[in-house]
């Protein structure tokens, strides 16, 4: 009896297929019919938001160093850091002219331009993946990430992209739930 020879297995097409299928059934049916009042919606203390600059920009609280703990935050920071922080920049930085930083990006002041932007952004930075091929995926980031992630492969990047969009869209889904139980 010969042993049967085990097929290739596309490992970018199976990670980017976690991605895809997060976004099509988890990510994108939670954000259905999101208003600006629970995308706003402060429900602790001193909750992090986003908000409007004198210059009209939008930009999320934060703190340097960051709070221990990290204060809760709304569903427009964490949505705007999904949009912004993980594909905008990331997408201006290796498909783009790397002019974009948190420090100088417009965050999304709706619910409306969120959804948006976020899927403009989740659409554009997997396209740009399924351009790349087995070996782009096991070459090093490079400079167009932080000195952390400079020599590491892309695929740690991507993984790690997929899983601040995974655990970020299950916070922004209970938040929902919260506004919706808030009684």
């Amino acid at each position: 009896m010969t042993t049967p020879t085990p097929t290739a297995l596309n490992w970018p097409a199976e990670i980017l297929a976690q991605g895809e299928f997060y976004w099509d059934f988890s990510l994108w049916p939670r954000l259905e019919g999101l208003t600006d009042a629970e995308f706003y919606w402060e429900p602790a203390p001193g909750a992090w938001n986003v908000r409007r600059l004198p210059d009209g920009r939008h930009a999320p609280d934060s703190g340097v160093p960051e709070p221990e703990p990290p204060p809760v935050t709304t569903i427009a920071w964490r949505l705007g850091h999904i949009v912004v922080d993980v594909l905008e920049t990331r997408i201006n930085w290796h498909f783009g002219d790397r002019t974009l930083s948190r420090d100088t990006i417009d965050w999304p002041g709706t619910a409306d331009e969120a959804k948006q932007r976020l899927r403009m952004a989740f659409r554009t930075w997997f396209e740009n993946m399924h351009e790349l091929g087995e070996e782009d995926f096991a070459a090093p980031v490079g400079g167009a990430e932080a000195a952390q992630w400079a020599d590491m492969p892309m695929v740690v990047l991507v993984l790690h992209l997929q899983r601040e969009i995974i655990h970020h869209g299950a916070e922004v889904a209970l938040m929902r739930d919260l506004y919706q139980a808030r009684g």
